[in-house]
């Protein structure tokens, strides 16, 4: 169990390696040397937590490459997930922390997770005995502490915590747009969080980027109150203001990015009660707009038959609901349909992304109504 004065002093900001520079997006290489600026930035801070996972292309040797390479093993905190998901086996999924030692070059990991449980997975993550797994990774000394990442029900994780109540720690999707929102529920399982006092990782504060440039009603709200803040500091300080936070994760993709964040986290301020009420009025525009709740993660486009790159389409699409830009939209799309990748129409409805994606978003549904709307 992770002690209370340990979780008090974790800085609050974490590093997320899910979405670094790209030198060459198409090919998908990681830009290490502009990633290994980011992270000597982060660390000169004082800050430590960096998160990877098995299943974030390129993210564990971006780490190696980057960060555990160059700086003595004391002065980071490494994370990495396993996730049954994508393995074959229990035999396959149990592999999966040799593979990521080996790719971040450390010889245990601070921080490990039983990966992006939800409603419709978790019972593998029983079948195939990962939670007395992990405990013997444990003991074993190839990890020190884990937890588990979630994307399902309040319900569910009140089970889970009861069930596996000696886990260090769980991270949850919580920031200000999915707060109340019924699909994620950000709220609920926050609190539920909180009743097993349990120290909390934050993932997607900024909601994969749409925070960061949100809608024109929300922008023109957050720049009245506050003309020097970033939109970006808004979602992270709304998160990490809340009781119970052990860090929060941004996953930042360039130098400047980390610049801002570093601006507001290296020395955090929690929201005034005045901030707190623009941040209440924002959660009540968003509710109002129709949106495809896409948080960009990926998960959904490696097993598509049709090479849809359905987050990139999504984008486009918001482009068209949220801003109501209809032909900006319409270049978005044609460039996230450039061959070889499909189009919405295209979609044979085989359903394999709408398993993986922890939004539990209807992807063929919007899919059809992308084709009709852009196509």
């Amino acid at each position: 169990m992770l002690e209370e004065k340990f979780v008090k002093a974790m800085p609050k900001l974490g590093f997320g390696l899910m979405r670094l520079p790209r030198i060459d997006k198409e090919k998908d290489i990681i830009d290490v040397e502009q990633t290994a600026e980011m992270a000597n930035l982060f660390l000169d801070a004082g800050l430590k937590y960096f998160d990877s996972a098995y299943v974030y292309n390129g993210s564990e040797e971006a780490a190696r490459n980057a960060i555990t390479s160059r700086h003595p093993r004391n002065s980071f905190f490494i994370t990495s997930k396993l996730n049954a998901n994508v393995a074959k086996s229990e035999e396959d999924a149990k592999n999966q922390i040799n593979v990521s030692l080996e790719r971040e070059g450390v010889e245990y990991i601070d921080f490990y997770l039983l990966h992006a449980l939800s409603d419709s997975n978790y019972e593998k993550y029983d079948n195939w005995h990962l939670w007395d797994y992990v405990k013997e990774l444990q003991k074993q000394g190839k990890i020190k502490h884990y937890g588990f990442s979630f994307h399902g029900t309040p319900e569910l994780l009140d089970k889970l915590l009861t069930e596996h109540d000696d886990v260090d720690f769980v991270q949850l999707q919580i920031n200000y747009a999915d707060w109340n929102n019924p699909s994620v529920q950000s709220k609920g399982v926050y609190e539920v969080a909180r009743k097993h006092n349990k120290p909390i990782v934050v993932m997607e504060p900024v909601k994969g980027g749409t925070l960061a440039n949100p809608p024109k009603p929300v922008a023109e709200l957050l720049k009245k109150a506050n003309p020097n803040a970033s939109y970006a500091s808004w979602a992270i300080r709304f998160v990490a203001s809340l009781p119970g936070i052990m860090v929060v994760l941004s996953g930042m993709s360039n130098v400047e990015q980390m610049q801002d964040n570093l601006s507001y986290m290296q020395d955090f301020k929690p929201l005034s009660e005045e901030e707190k009420k623009v941040i209440d009025e924002a959660m009540d525009i968003l509710a109002s707009i129709e949106q495809i709740p896409c948080t960009a993660c990926h998960y959904c486009t490696d097993g598509c038959p049709m090479k849809i790159q359905i987050p990139d389409i999504f984008k486009a699409m918001n482009w068209h609901l949220v801003y109501g830009d209809t032909d900006g939209a319409k270049k978005r799309y044609l460039s996230a349909t450039n061959a070889p990748h499909g189009k919405a129409s295209a979609c044979v409805k085989c359903g394999q992304c709408e398993v993986q994606c922890p939004q539990h978003i209807h992807i063929r549904e919007w899919l059809e109504k992308v084709a009709n709307t852009l196509e």
